[in-house]
């Protein structure tokens, strides 16, 4: 058995009783795993059939796996310029093909990148597009085998070469667009972006796919840029993006906590015309 599956099971504990405490039939949850973890869960699938057995018994779904949280910048997490941070990602997308419900056809992979915009030239530029490519190549090969896919999102942050919508344009602009996406932290665009939705639209009219949205949603994180960025993202012409991340505010929160978290986002989304879906993502 993986040496630190125990410590994921144990806080799936928390997040089976914030589904109770809403009263849902089941929750959706993002799970980190370190890349040692990650290494491990990718070859034994008994491991692997045990997470996804304690995520059944507490109704929960993983449709996202996170490579980034903790250790970007340094750490354990390889920099993209490491074929071993391919190998990371590769192992999460295996990993997370056995633990998506049976209906969903897709999941994603969020990470922060590429990497750091001071020292970043062209010889990392070009590392980091030769592991892009193979990464590419990798997803294209589970999703053969597998008959379902994995995308990998970036997130644009402060300092890193993905940071405003046109150096994100600029950086991912040769990527496969069917497999590699954005990832984008809510708060960071509403803070950072001089324009919010116009943003948005640098990113799609680039053709850029938005894998996935994070946010926090307590009171006073929700600004009126926050606002107006999740409306676009989530306007009534139609989502931009199938997966909607709560990040929660800190490590180790109370359950109380993290249902209150829920159900203000819930009221958010409600204030704006918008409802969560809980339909498996159509193939496109």
């Amino acid at each position: 058995m993986a040496s630190n599956l125990p410590a994921v099971v144990a806080q799936l504990d928390t997040y089976g009783a914030v589904r109770a405490r809403l009263g849902v039939d089941a929750l959706g949850v993002c799970l980190w795993l370190p890349p040692a973890l990650a290494a491990a869960l990718a070859v034994e699938s008994r491991a692997r059939t045990r997470l996804r057995a304690e995520l059944d018994a507490r109704r929960l779904e993983v449709v996202t796996l996170s490579g980034a949280p903790f250790g970007e910048g340094g750490g354990e997490t390889p920099a993209w310029t490491e074929p071993a941070r391919r190998e990371y990602t590769l192992d999460l997308a295996r990993i997370l093909l056995d633990l998506l419900d049976e209906d969903a056809v897709r999941g994603n992979v969020s990470t922060i990148g590429l990497g750091a915009r001071e020292g970043w030239g062209e010889a990392e530029e070009k590392a980091a597009a030769g592991i892009l490519r193979r990464l590419s190549h990798g997803l294209a090969d589970l999703a053969w085998q597998n008959g379902r896919a994995v995308r990998v999102g970036f997130q644009p942050a402060t300092g890193q070469v993905l940071d405003s919508p046109e150096q994100t344009v600029a950086a991912l602009s040769r990527i496969d667009k069917d497999r590699l996406g954005v990832s984008l932290d809510l708060g960071h665009v509403a803070e950072h972006w001089d324009d919010p939705a116009a943003g948005v639209e640098t990113l799609t009219d680039a053709g850029l796919a938005i894998v996935e949205v994070r946010l926090s949603a307590v009171a006073g994180s929700t600004t009126g840029a926050w606002r107006e960025g999740l409306s676009r993202l989530f306007g009534r012409q139609g989502p931009l993006t199938e997966n909607l991340t709560l990040v929660g505010r800190a490590p180790d929160q109370p359950v109380e906590q993290i249902a209150g978290d829920v159900a203000y986002l819930l009221a958010e989304l409600a204030a704006l015309g918008l409802a969560p879906e809980n339909e498996p993502c159509p193939v496109r």
